[in-house]
């Protein structure tokens, strides 16, 4: 298991980068729409959980260049908002609403959102507590969260993230891998509730399929008056 994982994401000897340094490094060549493998599949999942979002109130929680609003947009959703902590990556994003903050402040108020859609940023941060409470803050009673990450797994065998810089040089995101356990802990501390979950899983050259990043589709519980 530990060779395949590392097959598909090779360790290598990369300065690692904050989440901050490496999306302004990258966010020249990052474009608004799946551009890997791993990100087709991520993609293909968080489709697969999607609610409708026609008429809906959406949130691309670090939007980065803004993939999540532009299927919202194609969807019909009434009103979708980008929020980012990278300056960088929202010069890149072509949606009207949208503003920088960190996924663990959102400047928005309680329960005025019907949708939050947040791929591949969780595993940028250290704990997860104050990001679901945000997350869980903003909904309205009833509303979902569909997060992504990157498996555990990947990360916990030696796996990274990496990508080529504006100077041609390597460099590794910063991460830190996430058990189930800590999602489901953190988002029932929250007022949420999973009710879904996809194992995502990729071919190594013929060596079997392991796993390479994990969805969740929240809801947030509506409390009895």
């Amino acid at each position: 298991m530990i060779e395949r994982l590392r097959r598909l994401l090779p360790v290598v000897s990369v300065r690692t980068l904050s989440s901050i340094d490496a999306y302004a490094q990258w966010a020249p060549t990052y474009p608004p729409h799946a551009h890997n493998l791993l990100m087709e599949v991520e993609e293909n999942a968080m489709r697969d959980l999607m609610p409708p979002l026609a008429g809906q109130v959406v949130l691309d929680l670090a939007c980065g260049t803004g993939r999540y609003g532009v299927l919202a947009q194609e969807q019909g959703a009434k009103q979708i908002i980008g929020l980012d902590n990278s300056h960088a990556m929202l010069l890149a994003n072509a949606q009207s609403q949208i503003a920088v903050a960190t996924t663990e402040t959102l400047p928005l108020a309680a329960q005025t959102l019907d949708v939050i859609l947040c791929g591949l940023a969780l595993g940028h941060l250290s704990s997860l507590k104050p990001s679901m409470q945000e997350i869980s803050r903003v909904l309205r009673p009833g509303g979902t969260a569909l997060v992504s990450d990157f498996h555990p797994f990947v990360f916990l065998n030696g796996g990274q993230r990496t990508f080529t810089g504006q100077d041609g040089l390597t460099y590794a995101v910063e991460h830190y891998p996430h058990l189930y356990m800590d999602y489901h802990r953190t988002a029932r501390e929250a007022g949420l509730r999973i009710v879904d979950v996809t194992e995502c899983t990729m071919n190594t050259n013929g060596s079997g399929e392991i796993p390479i990043v994990i969805v969740f589709r929240f809801e947030k519980i509506a409390r009895a008056s």
